[in-house]
């Protein structure tokens, strides 16, 4: 079914979601089940963040269908093990073709593992320093529309974001990249009023227990 002027697509269940998955299978699935649901888990920040770098002038699409490649490629995106990668590892990774074969954004995952390391040391966890930046209720908008979603590629909160982690010499995580991170990770819920999720994330939202 065509987008909707809400930015709201019909599926192929008869329920109401979001435009932006055109109501692809795995997209579809990726859009119910990951895409706003808050996470805590270390792992899944690192990989999303690295990931996002990936994306840079790609579609997220186009990664999330390379996901478990890159998963198999970079140790479950461990940053204990990323950390330790040498020159050997970068060839590696060049050479295999079920990734994006950047070496400035492979190059960035090894690096941004090692200050991981040392975000940790400093914060605790990865959970515990993104989540005190979660923005509150002042900081968003009253409604959740398409306008806003256009609008709005970064916010105050991700470019903070952006410069405290480029600050401890983290690359590729510009302003941008740190919102749509936000989005997938649940610190924002920008599934569009209507949408079948949104309430639903909402409720998970409101239970989750905040690292800290």
């Amino acid at each position: 079914m065509a987008e909707l002027a809400s930015g709201l697509i019909e599926g192929p269940d008869g329920a109401v979601r979001c435009f932006w998955h055109g109501n692809l299978p795995d997209y579809l699935y990726y859009h119910d089940h990951e895409w706003g649901r808050p996470v805590a888990d270390d792992r899944r920040l690192f990989e999303k963040l690295c990931l996002e770098g990936f994306q840079s002038g790609l579609s997220w699409l186009t990664i999330l269908r390379k996901r478990d490649n890159f998963r198999a490629a970079f140790d479950n995106f461990d940053h204990e093990k990323i950390a330790h990668y040498g020159e050997a590892d970068v060839a590696r990774l060049l050479a295999d073709k079920g990734i994006v074969r950047h070496q400035g954004k492979i190059r960035s995952v090894i690096n941004n593992a090692q200050r991981a390391k040392e975000l940790i040391a400093e914060a605790g966890s990865l959970a515990a320093f993104f989540w005190r930046f979660e923005p509150g209720d002042s900081e968003r908008p009253e409604r959740v529309d398409l306008e806003h979603l256009r609008a709005n590629p970064t916010t105050e909160v991700s470019k903070k974001i952006s410069k405290e982690l480029k600050k401890r010499g983290w690359s590729f995580v510009g302003p941008t990249t740190v919102y749509a991170f936000m989005q997938a990770m649940g610190l924002v819920n920008d599934h569009i009023e209507g949408c079948i999720c949104r309430s639903a994330i909402e409720r998970e939202r409101h239970a989750f227990v905040r690292p800290r």
